[in-house]
């Protein structure tokens, strides 16, 4: 400012109105334009406020002038819109460092633990007399909007009003010189003579239902190439924004993020009138908007980054306002479980710079009970009837998820901490992103966003205690654990995260949708590789138990992919092979840890992920007995289609002959084997040479085999039957084609003995 002699050029082109420089009038227009931008730069990081002392009557002059003096029907250009919203802007700027005026003046004669800034050379006495002004040219702007050709004008211009009285109150509420009842009084006459009639306008209502259309989230498409900035056209193309897009010229988005943004800061100063703004949260076309970002995927770009940091203020702006208006408003709290599913599903998106925002969602909204209407009004009891349905057509996990849901509810200020304990590595960038949220100017270090190379939390950050603790203390390859035993404090962070995995997936399912299945088990199998004990955890095993469920619901398992790459693994075979090491080790049969044994070995799932138990790990078989009716899915899943891997099938057979696998130590593997093997030998497909005679030895191994109970259920295995003892139907003879292939590779006269 003061090394390029920015300062004097900026009092040279303010000081003068457009029409006295002595310059072609539209160069005139643009070179004031960009003084006032400049200057608003500065202002913004609490810098040039001297100018403003010196310019304040040719500013208030100048501010006077719009809209209240345009003769009828003047219309502006594009040029003198853009001249009026720079001025605005600067003089929002100046109050928000005027504000912080008196907070950095005490710092002076206080202790701090970090280094303040100067004050700046501008007090709170220098800006009180910009509001009248404003205030008066936001009512004009109003009456304005019914004048013929005005409209897009004025829908142009109340953003920057809307921001500057935002401004004003929110630093007004912080000054010593702050008068409660005289606030309150004129905050009353605001919200009636201005902001309700401004709510209902036709205007603005068709404005709003532009929303969608519009979104940076709900349709990308919108935001496919780069932002123009219009006074640096040479940055960019010059074509301009399609009208339907998010800073295009039929967005509601300035105008929303700045009217939500004040009546923020108005219900936070008078809770009275917080009720007359439901009406815009109820509104249709924000409720459509709302449940369309709950199901958007949005994916960050060079081009959408932009858009999508200012749509993410936009919805963090009404979740805040939707939670003021809970207590007072019983319409608003019907629909506050939609405010908090899009803040739930928000959490994730957030880019860089708006760490303060996912802080404070954490802090106040996600965890916030009033929000999670479900735990107040029979969630838990219903929670309960699902898990009947569910339990049809067999149960595993006999612990009922009702109470489970009650506790996890009334453990949520417990959860909350957990969760910023586990963010706190995010603290300085928090202060950083707080200082440009609240505009606190004079110590914001820059206003340029951050580079975007993701979202500020990954997808998966409701497993963070778990995976954060599997870092610490998990053992890649299993089964040689250094820890025995977790602090206490381990144990309650571990159960923190699944409660509040419980609730995601029970009452906002949504929110885990960016989350597949498999990264689902692969982050919940990170619980048996932690310690030697901790899945032994009372409140481990039923809160996990629950999410297995959860986890086996036909709609989820039939998009469980285990082949599909996972964030933080090299591949999912790795991490089942450490996890068949643990089960060897420490396991003891627990029927939990077998689920997640088993849950891998479905046919539609790598040959692999079998090999690695029957040809790595045969001795877990000892213990894996798991009963056939707490089979957390279908056994035809595991046994259809046919196996087709000859290296398989002979360790089955293996397994099977030398005694290692055995009904009464592992049923479900023991019928998985012998529907395979049974299938295997009495195919009659047209097959390879080796494969055709690896079928026939085998057949001919299982008629001479000296075990009869064996050999009864390899050649008389029928199909699988949960019902049964044994888990399968038996023939009581083979059936005639079975019998003629028995006969054709074991001979005539063996066949016919074994029909008798």
């Amino acid at each position: 400012m003061n090394s390029l002699g920015a300062r004097e050029r900026i009092s040279c082109f303010v000081a003068q109105e457009p029409q006295d420089l002595l310059l072609e009038p539209g160069e005139a227009l643009r070179i004031s334009t960009e003084a006032l931008r400049l200057w608003a730069v500065a202002a913004g990081y609490g810098q040039a406020c001297d100018l403003y002392r010196d310019l304040y009557p040719i500013l208030v002059q100048t501010l006077q002038s719009h809209p209240m003096r345009w003769p009828p029907g003047h219309v502006l250009r594009p040029l003198e819109l853009q001249r009026v919203q720079a001025l605005h802007t600067l003089l929002t700027n100046v109050t928000h460092t005027a504000g912080c005026h008196q907070e950095l003046q005490a710092s002076l004669t206080s202790p701090q633990e970090t280094e303040c800034p100067p004050p700046p050379s501008v007090e709170w006495g220098h800006v009180t007399g910009l509001q009248p002004p404003l205030l008066a040219s936001l009512k004009a702007c109003v009456k304005l909007l019914d004048e013929p050709g005005q409209k897009e004008n004025i829908l142009s211009l109340l953003p920057s009003h809307l921001l500057y009285l935002g401004a004003f109150y929110s630093q007004l509420s912080a000054q010593s010189s702050f008068q409660p009842v005289d606030c309150l009084q004129e905050l009353e006459v605001l919200t009636s003579e201005v902001l309700i009639p401004l709510l209902s306008h036709q205007a603005i209502c068709d404005l709003i239902g532009n929303l969608k259309s519009c979104s940076a989230l709900c349709n990308p498409l919108s935001c496919s190439d780069p932002e123009m900035v219009p006074s640096l056209p040479s940055l960019t193309w010059s074509g301009g924004k399609p009208a339907l897009s998010l800073s295009g010229s039929n967005s509601p988005f300035p105008f929303l993020i700045a009217l939500c943004y004040l009546l923020e800061v108005l219900s936070s100063i008078h809770k009275g009138i917080a009720h007359k703004f439901s009406h815009l949260l109820l509104s249709s076309a924000l409720m459509m908007y709302l449940q369309a970002c709950c199901q958007a995927m949005p994916t960050v770009s060079l081009f959408s980054a932009w858009p999508l940091w200012h749509e993410q203020h936009l919805l963090y702006l009404l979740v805040k306002l939707a939670l003021r208006l809970v207590p007072v408003s019983s319409e608003v709290e019907k629909q506050i479980s939609l405010y908090h599913r899009v803040a739930a599903t928000m959490v994730p998106w957030l880019l860089p710079g708006s760490e303060y925002l996912a802080r404070d969602l954490l802090s106040t909204v996600i965890f916030n009970l009033d929000l999670i209407t479900e735990g107040r009004c029979g969630g838990p009891e219903a929670a309960d009837l699902s898990e009947l349905q569910l339990q049809e057509g067999g149960s595993f996990g006999h612990f009922p998820v009702g109470p489970l849901m009650r506790d996890a509810c009334a453990q949520l200020p417990s959860i909350r901490g957990c969760y910023l304990t586990h963010l706190a590595s995010l603290e300085p960038t928090i202060l950083y992103s707080r200082d440009r949220h609240l505009m606190r100017t004079p110590w914001v270090r820059s206003w340029m966003l951050p580079e975007v190379q993701g979202p500020i939390l990954p997808s998966d950050w409701p497993f963070l205690p778990i995976i954060s603790l599997y870092e610490r203390v998990g053992i890649p390859g299993g089964g040689d654990m250094q820890v025995e035993a977790l602090p206490q404090a381990s144990v309650k962070s571990v159960v923190h995260s699944l409660q509040w995995l419980l609730i995601l997936e029970r009452w906002r399912d949504g929110v885990l949708q960016a989350v597949t299945p498999a990264a689902k088990l692969a982050r919940l199998s990170c619980l048996f590789l932690c310690s030697s004990d901790l899945f032994l955890e009372r409140p481990v095993q039923q809160l996990t138990w629950a999410l297995l469920r959860s986890l086996c619901v036909p709609a989820r398992l039939a998009a469980l992919d285990l082949g599909v790459p996972l964030p933080g693994l090299a591949s999912f075979h790795d991490l089942y092979a450490s996890l068949l090491s643990q089960f060897e080790a420490v396991s003891f049969g627990d029927h939990l840890f077998c689920c997640f044994v088993l849950l891998p070995l479905q046919q539609r799932f790598s040959v692999s992920l079998r090999l690695a138990l029957f040809g790595e790990h045969v001795g877990l078989l000892r213990s894996l007995g798991l009963p056939l009716q707490q089979l957390p899915v279908p056994l035809e899943q595991f046994t259809y289609p046919p196996e087709d891997s000859l290296t398989l099938l002979r360790l089955y057979f293996q397994v099977l002959v030398t005694g290692a696998l055995r009904c009464a130590w592992c049923p479900v593997l023991y019928v998985v084997a012998l529907a395979h093997l049974n299938a295997f030998i009495f195919s009659q497909d047209v097959v390879s040479q080796e494969v055709d005679a690896a079928r026939r030895s085998m057949l001919r191994k299982t008629y001479y085999l000296t075990d009869e109970v064996l050999k009864d259920h390899l050649l008389l295995f029928k199909v699988p039957h949960l019902q049964k003892e044994l888990g399968f139907d038996a023939y009581e003879h083979l059936p005639p084609i079975r019998a003629r292939r028995l006969e054709s590779v074991v001979g005539m006269e063996e066949g016919e003995s074994l029909k008798t």
